[in-house]
């Protein structure tokens, strides 16, 4: 772990070595069927294709998640109680964060998370301003892999990972129970966490969700590739690559695909991958759950569900959780 000083805030940088994104995509391409990590997708550009994802008509889920936090982060504040240290995994903007900094009581730090270098900084350094009174302690880590918590200067009576916008939802329901243990971990036997759970619905709102009539989802998708030419010099041409996202009613979760155009090899890292003509790759998962559903989940990593917040048609929720 690197300690740099970046702009008006303090990185602590774990960046993941260049061999595990290799690794990685190499391992997911030679699957079947043919996936890769979404955690890619956040280069500088897709972190900010995705937050301009977050602002589309059809994108229900910020819009909505925001307007819960608009109307309940007092009430969420009141529960979690004074001078928690609040960490945020795949931060981004902290757009919704700041809703919580605002009604929190006292809080003694805030510790945004993201493997987006460029984007984390800029947003930790913008907060940093806007809160001079808070210390941010921004970490540029892969959340799903293990990293330390940096002590900040006034000691804490809670550690509480607030966990928004549904990222819950990219993983598989083991690799989800895995995340939520690790996350407990990282909290501590005392700590919480206030989660985003993107609730199950009707099959056209989410699919519109994940197609958006702007193309804005095809290009966050075919980013990855771009990303991939770029880092792995790999030689994927974008136009023989579609960008497809399904609802997986029997799974319940989006299914978002890259459909190779024709039959074809691509290079990258050295290695040659084949596709057949109407082959996909799979980028992305994102489930959609039930409140039963989710709090179920939740108890095989060990956390309690004890509080949660809903829209009016019960679309998403915020989740307020504490370990057993």
């Amino acid at each position: 772990m690197k300690i740099s000083q970046a702009l008006s805030v303090t990185l602590h940088d774990y960046v993941p070595r260049a061999g595990d994104m290799r690794s990685e995509i190499l391992g997911g391409l030679s699957a079947n069927p043919k996936t890769l990590p979404s955690k890619y997708f956040y280069d500088e550009r897709g972190s900010k294709l995705f937050d301009a994802i977050c602002e589309l008509p059809e994108y229900y889920l910020t819009r909505t998640e925001l307007a819960i936090m608009q109307a309940s982060a007092a009430d969420m504040a009141n529960v979690l109680g004074p001078r928690v240290l609040l960490v945020e995994p795949g931060s981004g903007t902290s757009a919704k964060t700041r809703l919580l900094l605002d009604k929190l009581h006292w809080p003694c730090a805030y510790v945004p998370v993201d493997i987006s270098r460029e984007h984390l900084i800029t947003a930790a350094d913008r907060l940093n301003r806007q809160y001079p009174a808070l210390e941010v302690l921004p970490v540029h880590a892969d959340f799903s892999q293990r990293f330390a918590l940096p002590v900040p200067r006034l000691p804490a009576a809670c550690t509480v990972i607030y966990f928004p916008g549904s990222t819950i939802g990219n993983f598989e329901p083991d690799a989800a129970v895995a995340l939520l243990k690790q996350l407990q971990q990282l909290a501590g036997r005392k700590g919480a966490m206030l989660i985003g759970v993107d609730l199950n619905k009707d099959r056209t709102v989410l699919e519109a969700a994940y197609n958006d009539a702007a193309g804005v989802t095809a290009a966050f998708n075919l980013n990855l590739l771009t990303r991939l030419n770029r880092e792995l010099q790999g030689d994927f041409n974008l136009e023989r690559f579609q960008h497809r996202a399904l609802y997986n009613s029997a799974e319940g979760r989006i299914e978002m695909h890259l459909v190779s155009l024709a039959d074809q090899s691509v290079h990258i890292a050295g290695e040659t991958v084949r596709f057949g003509a109407g082959e996909p790759i799979v980028t992305e998962y994102s489930y959609k759950h039930t409140l039963p559903g989710f709090t179920a989940l939740a108890a095989q990593a060990g956390w309690s569900v004890r509080k949660i917040w809903t829209d009016e048609q019960r679309w998403f929720s915020v989740q307020y959780l504490t370990a057993d």
